[in-house]
Protein backbone atom coordinates (compact mmCIF):
# COMPACT_ATOMS: atom_id res chain seq x y z
CA UNK A 1 0.00 0.00 0.00
CA UNK A 2 2.82 2.62 1.28
CA UNK A 3 4.71 1.74 -3.03
CA UNK A 4 1.27 2.82 -4.45
CA UNK A 5 0.41 6.18 -2.86
CA UNK A 6 4.56 6.50 -3.53
CA UNK A 7 3.85 6.24 -6.98
CA UNK A 8 0.22 7.86 -7.23
CA UNK A 9 2.42 10.78 -5.75
CA UNK A 10 5.09 10.67 -7.91
CA UNK A 11 2.65 10.55 -11.29
CA UNK A 12 1.01 13.64 -9.23
CA UNK A 13 4.36 15.20 -9.35
CA UNK A 14 5.16 14.53 -13.10
CA UNK A 15 1.57 15.27 -14.19
CA UNK A 16 2.34 18.69 -12.23
CA UNK A 17 5.33 19.33 -13.76
CA UNK A 18 4.48 18.55 -17.25
CA UNK A 19 1.04 20.59 -17.58
CA UNK A 20 1.73 24.13 -19.24
CA UNK A 21 -0.78 26.86 -20.24
CA UNK A 22 0.18 29.11 -22.99
CA UNK A 23 -2.16 32.45 -23.14
CA UNK A 24 -4.09 33.65 -25.92
CA UNK A 25 -1.51 36.46 -26.49
CA UNK A 26 1.63 33.99 -26.08
CA UNK A 27 3.21 31.37 -27.40
CA UNK A 28 5.22 28.71 -26.21
CA UNK A 29 8.91 28.01 -27.31
CA UNK A 30 9.81 24.59 -26.54
CA UNK A 31 13.49 23.40 -25.63
CA UNK A 32 14.05 19.80 -25.33
CA UNK A 33 17.53 18.81 -24.06
CA UNK A 34 18.41 22.82 -25.06
CA UNK A 35 17.40 22.70 -28.81
CA UNK A 36 14.37 24.17 -30.14
CA UNK A 37 11.59 21.64 -30.80
CA UNK A 38 8.55 23.89 -32.35
CA UNK A 39 6.26 26.39 -30.82
CA UNK A 40 3.42 25.68 -29.24
CA UNK A 41 0.36 27.05 -29.76
CA UNK A 42 -2.23 28.44 -27.14
CA UNK A 43 -4.13 26.09 -24.67
CA UNK A 44 -3.15 23.41 -22.59
CA UNK A 45 0.44 21.89 -23.08
CA UNK A 46 2.42 19.00 -22.13
CA UNK A 47 5.96 18.12 -21.56
CA UNK A 48 8.58 16.50 -20.56
CA UNK A 49 9.72 17.54 -16.98
CA UNK A 50 13.09 18.11 -16.64
CA UNK A 51 14.12 17.33 -19.94
CA UNK A 52 11.67 19.78 -21.66
CA UNK A 53 11.76 23.56 -21.03
CA UNK A 54 8.85 26.02 -22.46
CA UNK A 55 9.72 29.55 -22.93
CA UNK A 56 6.42 31.61 -23.27
CA UNK A 57 6.63 34.70 -25.65
CA UNK A 58 4.30 37.28 -25.58
CA UNK A 59 2.90 38.40 -29.24
CA UNK A 60 1.08 42.14 -27.53
CA UNK A 61 2.32 45.59 -28.69
CA UNK A 62 4.47 46.60 -26.00
CA UNK A 63 4.59 50.90 -25.09
CA UNK A 64 8.48 51.48 -24.63
CA UNK A 65 9.15 55.25 -23.74
CA UNK A 66 13.03 56.44 -25.26
CA UNK A 67 14.36 58.16 -22.38
CA UNK A 68 15.34 61.87 -23.00
CA UNK A 69 18.41 61.98 -25.04
CA UNK A 70 20.76 65.42 -25.04
CA UNK A 71 21.44 66.20 -28.91
CA UNK A 72 23.29 68.88 -30.86
CA UNK A 73 21.10 69.39 -34.14
CA UNK A 74 23.11 70.10 -37.51
CA UNK A 75 22.72 74.18 -36.91
CA UNK A 76 24.33 73.35 -33.51
CA UNK A 77 21.64 73.99 -31.49
CA UNK A 78 21.20 71.71 -27.74
CA UNK A 79 18.03 70.15 -27.46
CA UNK A 80 16.81 66.99 -25.31
CA UNK A 81 14.33 64.87 -27.25
CA UNK A 82 12.33 61.94 -26.03
CA UNK A 83 10.14 59.60 -27.76
CA UNK A 84 7.97 56.45 -27.54
CA UNK A 85 7.85 53.26 -29.44
CA UNK A 86 5.57 50.51 -29.87
CA UNK A 87 6.66 46.94 -30.94
CA UNK A 88 5.53 43.62 -30.47
CA UNK A 89 6.95 40.23 -31.57
CA UNK A 90 6.10 38.65 -34.55
CA UNK A 91 8.28 35.10 -34.64
CA UNK A 92 8.66 33.79 -31.05
CA UNK A 93 11.51 31.62 -31.77
CA UNK A 94 13.94 34.67 -33.04
CA UNK A 95 13.09 37.04 -30.36
CA UNK A 96 14.15 34.02 -27.95
CA UNK A 97 17.58 32.45 -29.59
CA UNK A 98 18.48 35.37 -31.51
CA UNK A 99 18.96 37.68 -28.45
CA UNK A 100 18.98 37.41 -24.81
CA UNK A 101 16.50 40.38 -23.87
CA UNK A 102 15.12 41.61 -26.59
CA UNK A 103 13.15 44.94 -24.68
CA UNK A 104 17.09 45.89 -23.32
CA UNK A 105 18.17 45.65 -27.14
CA UNK A 106 15.17 47.88 -28.53
CA UNK A 107 15.51 50.37 -25.89
CA UNK A 108 19.31 50.75 -26.68
CA UNK A 109 19.28 50.91 -30.08
CA UNK A 110 16.19 53.32 -30.11
CA UNK A 111 18.33 55.55 -27.74
CA UNK A 112 21.04 55.81 -30.49
CA UNK A 113 18.84 56.34 -33.28
CA UNK A 114 17.04 58.87 -31.86
CA UNK A 115 20.39 60.69 -31.51
CA UNK A 116 21.20 59.65 -35.07
CA UNK A 117 18.33 60.79 -37.17
CA UNK A 118 17.53 63.99 -34.85
CA UNK A 119 21.23 64.86 -35.09
CA UNK A 120 20.84 65.26 -38.58
CA UNK A 121 18.45 68.17 -38.89
CA UNK A 122 18.17 71.67 -37.97
CA UNK A 123 16.14 72.85 -35.28
CA UNK A 124 13.50 73.97 -37.50
CA UNK A 125 13.11 70.81 -39.29
CA UNK A 126 13.05 69.03 -36.40
CA UNK A 127 10.41 71.11 -34.41
CA UNK A 128 8.38 70.92 -38.31
CA UNK A 129 9.18 67.45 -39.93
CA UNK A 130 8.29 65.37 -37.24
CA UNK A 131 6.34 62.98 -38.81
CA UNK A 132 9.42 62.64 -41.54
CA UNK A 133 11.89 62.31 -38.20
CA UNK A 134 9.22 59.52 -37.23
CA UNK A 135 9.61 57.82 -40.31
CA UNK A 136 13.08 57.58 -40.68
CA UNK A 137 13.43 56.15 -37.00
CA UNK A 138 10.89 53.64 -37.38
CA UNK A 139 12.83 52.01 -40.73
CA UNK A 140 16.43 52.02 -39.07
CA UNK A 141 14.83 50.18 -36.09
CA UNK A 142 12.62 47.76 -38.34
CA UNK A 143 16.05 46.88 -40.19
CA UNK A 144 17.95 46.03 -36.63
CA UNK A 145 14.79 43.76 -35.08
CA UNK A 146 13.83 42.24 -37.96
CA UNK A 147 16.44 39.83 -37.22
CA UNK A 148 15.43 39.54 -33.73
CA UNK A 149 11.45 38.35 -34.70
CA UNK A 150 10.59 41.96 -33.92
CA UNK A 151 8.20 44.49 -35.70
CA UNK A 152 8.45 47.68 -35.01
CA UNK A 153 4.78 49.44 -35.41
CA UNK A 154 5.27 52.98 -34.68
CA UNK A 155 7.49 55.58 -33.01
CA UNK A 156 6.46 59.13 -32.06
CA UNK A 157 8.74 62.26 -31.00
CA UNK A 158 6.47 62.62 -27.26
CA UNK A 159 8.62 66.10 -26.31
CA UNK A 160 11.52 68.50 -27.58
CA UNK A 161 12.81 70.46 -24.65
CA UNK A 162 14.98 73.90 -26.08
CA UNK A 163 17.20 76.00 -23.67
CA UNK A 164 15.47 79.01 -22.29
CA UNK A 165 18.10 81.67 -24.46
CA UNK A 166 16.36 79.86 -27.43
CA UNK A 167 13.08 80.30 -26.19
CA UNK A 168 13.60 83.90 -25.97
CA UNK A 169 15.16 84.02 -29.43
CA UNK A 170 12.52 82.45 -31.33
CA UNK A 171 9.86 84.20 -28.89
CA UNK A 172 11.73 87.44 -30.38
CA UNK A 173 11.30 86.17 -33.69
CA UNK A 174 7.39 85.50 -34.01
CA UNK A 175 7.03 89.31 -32.30
CA UNK A 176 8.90 90.56 -35.03
CA UNK A 177 6.99 88.43 -37.71
CA UNK A 178 3.80 89.71 -36.23
CA UNK A 179 4.71 92.71 -36.51
CA UNK A 180 5.81 92.22 -39.55
CA UNK A 181 2.36 91.32 -40.84
CA UNK A 182 0.45 93.89 -39.63
CA UNK A 183 2.74 96.71 -40.88
CA UNK A 184 2.32 94.81 -44.18
CA UNK A 185 -1.47 95.06 -43.66
CA UNK A 186 -1.56 98.60 -42.74
CA UNK A 187 0.37 99.59 -45.39
CA UNK A 188 -2.09 97.72 -47.95
CA UNK A 189 -4.95 99.50 -45.88
CA UNK A 190 -3.28 102.84 -46.12
CA UNK A 191 -3.01 102.09 -50.19
CA UNK A 192 -6.74 100.75 -51.15
CA UNK A 193 -7.79 103.97 -48.76
CA UNK A 194 -5.26 106.34 -50.64
CA UNK A 195 -6.60 104.81 -54.37
CA UNK A 196 -10.43 105.09 -52.57
CA UNK A 197 -10.06 108.81 -52.00
CA UNK A 198 -8.12 109.62 -55.25
CA UNK A 199 -10.99 108.04 -56.91
CA UNK A 200 -13.46 110.45 -54.89
CA UNK A 201 -11.56 113.64 -55.56
CA UNK A 202 -11.14 112.52 -59.43
CA UNK A 203 -14.99 112.59 -59.58
CA UNK A 204 -15.77 115.60 -57.12
CA UNK A 205 -13.58 117.36 -59.62
CA UNK A 206 -16.16 116.62 -62.08
CA UNK A 207 -18.93 117.52 -60.30
CA UNK A 208 -17.83 120.94 -58.32
CA UNK A 209 -21.33 120.61 -56.41
CA UNK A 210 -20.61 116.98 -55.34
CA UNK A 211 -17.93 118.28 -53.12
CA UNK A 212 -21.10 120.95 -51.27
CA UNK A 213 -23.35 118.44 -50.83
CA UNK A 214 -20.78 116.45 -49.47
CA UNK A 215 -19.96 119.23 -47.01
CA UNK A 216 -23.71 119.67 -46.19
CA UNK A 217 -24.09 115.75 -45.43
CA UNK A 218 -21.33 116.76 -42.87
CA UNK A 219 -22.65 119.21 -40.85
CA UNK A 220 -26.06 116.98 -40.56
CA UNK A 221 -24.17 114.19 -39.01
CA UNK A 222 -22.53 116.18 -36.78
CA UNK A 223 -25.43 118.36 -35.77
CA UNK A 224 -27.46 114.89 -35.15
CA UNK A 225 -25.10 112.92 -33.53
CA UNK A 226 -23.18 116.07 -31.20
CA UNK A 227 -24.60 119.22 -29.91
CA UNK A 228 -21.57 121.12 -31.06
CA UNK A 229 -20.97 124.26 -32.91
CA UNK A 230 -20.12 124.22 -36.41
CA UNK A 231 -17.90 126.50 -38.55
CA UNK A 232 -18.34 126.43 -41.89
CA UNK A 233 -15.13 125.48 -44.06
CA UNK A 234 -14.08 128.43 -47.16
CA UNK A 235 -15.34 126.04 -49.72
CA UNK A 236 -19.07 126.42 -48.10
CA UNK A 237 -18.31 130.22 -47.66
CA UNK A 238 -16.87 130.73 -51.01
CA UNK A 239 -19.85 129.07 -52.37
CA UNK A 240 -22.60 131.10 -50.09
CA UNK A 241 -20.77 134.22 -51.96
CA UNK A 242 -20.50 132.62 -55.22
CA UNK A 243 -24.22 131.57 -54.92
CA UNK A 244 -24.76 135.61 -54.08
CA UNK A 245 -23.80 137.02 -57.05
CA UNK A 246 -25.52 134.59 -59.30
CA UNK A 247 -28.47 135.84 -57.63
CA UNK A 248 -27.67 139.22 -58.19
CA UNK A 249 -26.73 138.56 -61.64
CA UNK A 250 -30.21 136.70 -62.39
CA UNK A 251 -32.01 139.77 -60.85
CA UNK A 252 -30.09 142.19 -62.85
CA UNK A 253 -30.91 140.24 -66.01
CA UNK A 254 -34.87 140.24 -65.02
CA UNK A 255 -34.85 144.06 -64.80
CA UNK A 256 -37.09 145.53 -68.27
CA UNK A 257 -34.46 147.03 -70.50
CA UNK A 258 -35.49 148.53 -73.91
CA UNK A 259 -33.08 149.47 -76.78
CA UNK A 260 -34.17 151.34 -79.65
CA UNK A 261 -33.06 151.50 -82.87
CA UNK A 262 -30.19 154.41 -82.73
CA UNK A 263 -28.72 152.23 -79.92
CA UNK A 264 -30.28 154.87 -77.40
CA UNK A 265 -31.97 152.80 -74.17
CA UNK A 266 -35.37 153.29 -73.63
CA UNK A 267 -37.13 154.60 -70.67
CA UNK A 268 -40.10 152.69 -69.43
CA UNK A 269 -43.32 154.46 -69.37
CA UNK A 270 -44.42 155.42 -65.70
CA UNK A 271 -47.81 153.12 -64.49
Amino acid sequence: MTVWLIIAAVVIVLLALSIRIVKQYERGVLFRLGRVVGVREPGLRFIIPVIDVLRRVSLRIVTMPIQSQGIITRDNVSVDVSAVAYFRVVDATKSVVAIENVYAAIDQIAQTTLRKVVGQHTLDETLAETDKINSDIRQILDVTTTEWGVDVTLVELKDIQLPESMKRAMAKQAEAEREKRAKIINAEGEAQAAAALGSASDTMMAHPLALQLRNLQTLMEIGVDHNSTVVFPAPLMSTIGELGTFLAREAAAAAPAAVVPNGEAAVPAPR
